[in-house]
Parts: structure tokens; sequence; C-alpha cells
């Protein structure tokens, strides 16, 4: 059974008081557990839409996702949030680290907020460290981090709760071709040791190189999923 999936998925955003912009339609989507993913298209192509309707940051016009065998339409907003937090682990192309707390801190963030301790936590926290290569850094602020090191910060911070899955959105896209190829090759590394599904939005090929599969996105509808 996937760990996550869509199921004839459509969002429709209004633009102004009369036009209704289709950014999917009738989309169908499923990752397992261990399996690597890569969605591509154009700008426009409703990636980043479909990104954020699988992690529940946003909820579909029509249709269903269901995450971990629980309907996400089913959930008012304080059980998706929860479900949220505590199964899917989230990458950004901009990292989204907090500029005032070292990278400790913001990995730990997740589950702080969840309402764990860091005692609790730590030995999970040496884990991603070392995972992601940042035993030594773990006390800098991202202002004192390279533009890779901040994205491996966030790696880990999206490991720490132990999700079912992962979504990166152009997790690359800020960084020079020999370190995307770092990113891309760790996550990688998390599906096939961790069995963590791992879902990444992108226009870059060599993510599609790596990939267990590739969707295509055109004009909000899945064209060609194909192998990679």
């Amino acid at each position: 059974m996937p760990i996550l999936e869509a199921q004839d998925v459509g969002k429709q955003y209004k633009l102004g008081q009369h036009i209704m912009v289709n950014a999917l339609s009738h989309v169908d989507f499923a990752v397992e557990l261990g399996e690597f993913v890569a969605i591509m298209g154009p700008s426009g192509s409703g990636k980043s839409t479909l990104l954020h309707l699988l992690g529940g940051m946003d909820r579909p016009t029509s249709g269903e996702i269901v995450l971990d065998g629980q309907s996400m339409s089913t959930l008012g907003e304080r059980e998706l949030t929860l479900l949220r937090r505590r199964k899917v682990g989230f990458i950004f192309q901009f990292f989204n680290l907090i500029p005032t707390l070292d990278a400790e801190e913001n990995i730990l963030l997740p589950v702080l907020i969840d309402g764990k301790s860091k005692q609790q936590y730590l030995p999970k926290l040496n884990q991603v460290l070392s995972l992601v290569g940042l035993d030594n850094r773990r006390r800098h602020r991202p202002g004192q981090l390279s533009g890779g090191e901040q994205q491996r910060v966030s790696i880990a911070r999206a490991l720490i709760a132990e999700p079912s899955i992962i979504l990166a959105d152009e997790p690359t896209g800020n960084l020079d071709s020999a370190m995307g190829l770092e990113i891309i090759e760790l996550l990688k590394h998390l599906s096939a040791t961790y069995r963590q599904a791992v879902v990444v939005v992108t226009h870059d090929p060599r993510v599609a190189d790596h990939a267990h599969r590739v969707v295509h996105l055109r004009d909000g509808q899945v064209s060609q999923p194909s192998p990679a």
C-alpha cells in the first residue's frame, strides 16, 4: 500500500472576482516507502501546488489525499497540523532556517514545537548531524554556514521526527553543481537506507537520473510517468 496517495486531485484558484484557474486537474499520484520519486515539468505546470497538497499545507478543491492510511480531507486543522508535523519532513529551496538559532536548534525545532524535549531527541540529533556531515558545525548559525551546509541542516530538520515521507521543493535550486549533486545523493541514500519515501519537485535533470521514477506534469495534469 502506498504511504502517500493522491486520488483524482484537482486544485482551483480564483483570480479576481470571476476567473477560475485550474492549477491541477484529475491528478493521480502514489509513492511507497523506500521510493525516490522526482516530479518534473515546466514552470506553472503545478509541481509546487501538488507538493503543497501532498504535504497537507493546502487542501485540494476536489479529490482525496491519503497519508499513511489517513484521508486528509476528514481532518480538522489541528489534526492535519499534527499529522503533517509527525509524518512529513519538508525541505525547501531557500532553506527556511531561523537565523538567530544555531544548526542544532534549527534541527530540533519541529520536535520542540510538538512538545518533546531536547534530551529525549539527543540521540536522534547526534545521528542526523552525523548523517548529514555537520557534527562539527552544530553550534554555528545559518549566517556562518555555506549554502550546502544550510541545506544539510534543513535535511536534518526534516529527519528529526522520523517522518514516513520527505517532500523537497527544488532542494538543489540555490546550490552549485557539485553541492547539488551531494544533496541529491544524500536524499537517495535516505530513501534506500531508512526506507523513507522521498518526493522531489525539481527542474534539475540530475535528480531524474537518481530517482527511481519520474512523474511529468504539464498544464496541471500528469503527462508522462516514466522510469528514470
